[in-house]
Formats: C-alpha cells, structure tokens, sequence
C-alpha cells in the first residue's frame, strides 16, 4: 500500500506547509507546479505502456490496439454508468462545502474534514492508481496524487483550519482497502492468465488523458475512462 501512504503523507505535507505559509503561493509557482506534475503524468503513463507492451513487432501492435479499444469501450460504459456524472456531483458537494464555509466564519471542524476527504477520495487519479499499485506495484500515479492534493490542501488549510488535514487517514483507509482488494481479489486471477500486462497499458493511456487535463489542454471525462482497465484484461483474454 505504498501509494495510498503516499497519497495521505503528501496531504499531511501540504497542512503543515500551508499552516506555516502565510501568503499563498504565486501564481507563477501554480503554473510551475501544475506543468511539472502533468509531464510526469505523462512519463509515468507511458512508463505503464512500455513496461505493459513486451514480444514481437506485430504483437506489439496488437496490445496496443486492444488497449486503444478498451479505453474506447471503457469510455461508452462510462458514460453509460454515468460515472462523470457522479464524479462531478461529488466535486459539487465539495465545492457547496468550501462556498458555505467561506460564508460562515469561522467555520465548522467537520466541513473542511468532508470536503477535502470527498475531493481527494473520488480523484479519478487516484482510482487509477489504486487499481495499478493493487496489480502490478506501480505506486507512481499515486505519487503525483500526492504531490497535487499536498498543494491543494495548502490552499484549504487557509479557509478550514487544522481539521482539513485530518482527510489523509480516510484517503489512506479507502486507497489502502482498494489495493488490498486489488491485491487478493483480482491479481491472483490475472497473472493466472497472463493478463496484467493488459491492464498496465490500459492505465497508461488513461493516465494520459489525466494529463491533458493537468495540463488544461482539453477537457476530458476522466471518470467516464476508468472502466478501461476493467475492459482490457477481457479483451485481451478474448483475441488472443
């Protein structure tokens, strides 16, 4: 579980960071922060589809095709689940939370703890990285996770106070329980197959798009992608 460790320590970082800060960082620095964290989204993914593609030319190309598939038909069940739906009333709620506390000072313990657990628990991120650190051990994507909620919650220590900080130990306890799920319940049945190669490349390529987004090139309906890696161990166990 060494990514949702990650993920709760970097959170931790950015509570003591912003409670000793005392201007918020420039916007310059923001910038800094947010090209460097989507180059190594980017690296990492495409770090997951080399190590994930392995044999000859022509089987290569067949991996990658059948992650480009999976990612396709991962997106259509997506959305047929509605899951940047769900994901977006989430941030919603979250949003309502930080709008209602910066209208009622000083605000209540409990706010800051709910809105950052709901904002950094339901990341798709994060879930993609749960589902690479169950599987294959690749703790990376949660470790720019990491990085992104420790400067997020930098800015949320100005406006909750202390309680905010307390978020980490829920995003350690749901990641965790999501990896040790990932670990027990599908890897077993994976590398009996000779599957998680599929799902490494899978990943890789939605971390891409977890990129574009960090890098407000496009939008994207990241949550939609998620099914992908769920979709890809099937296929290719299907056109082998």
């Amino acid at each position: 579980m060494t990514g949702a460790f990650l993920n709760a320590l970097g959170i931790l970082l950015g509570a003591l960071f912003g409670l000793a800060q005392r201007a918020p960082l420039s916007l310059r620095t923001q910038d800094y922060f947010r090209r460097a964290l989507g180059a190594f989204t980017v690296f990492f993914g495409l770090r997951l589809v080399w190590l994930g593609v392995n044999g000859t030319f022509g089987s290569c190309v067949k991996q990658l095709f059948i992650a480009l598939l999976a990612v396709t038909l991962g997106n259509w069940l997506g959305r047929l689940l509605r899951l940047q739906k769900i994901s977006n009333r989430l941030g919603r709620f979250a949003g309502s939370q930080i709008a209602a506390t910066r209208s009622k000072m000083p605000p209540r313990a409990g706010d800051g703890f709910l809105a950052c657990t709901v904002l950094f628990c339901a990341a798709p991120l994060g879930l993609l990285g749960v589902v690479t650190d169950g599987l294959v051990g690749d703790f990376y994507l949660l470790a720019v996770k990491a990085v992104m909620d420790g400067l997020a919650m930098t800015g949320f220590m100005k406006i909750f106070g202390w309680p905010a900080a307390l978020s980490a130990f829920p995003v350690y306890a749901v990641f965790g329980a999501l990896t040790l799920a990932c670990q027990a319940g599908a890897k077993p049945c994976l590398d009996a197959h000779g599957l998680p190669d599929s799902v490494n490349v899978a990943a890789g390529l939605v971390a891409c798009a977890v990129a574009l987004v960090i890098l407000e090139v496009r939008k994207v309906e990241l949550a939609n992608f998620l099914p992908a890696v769920v979709v890809a161990p099937g296929l290719m166990w299907l056109l082998r």
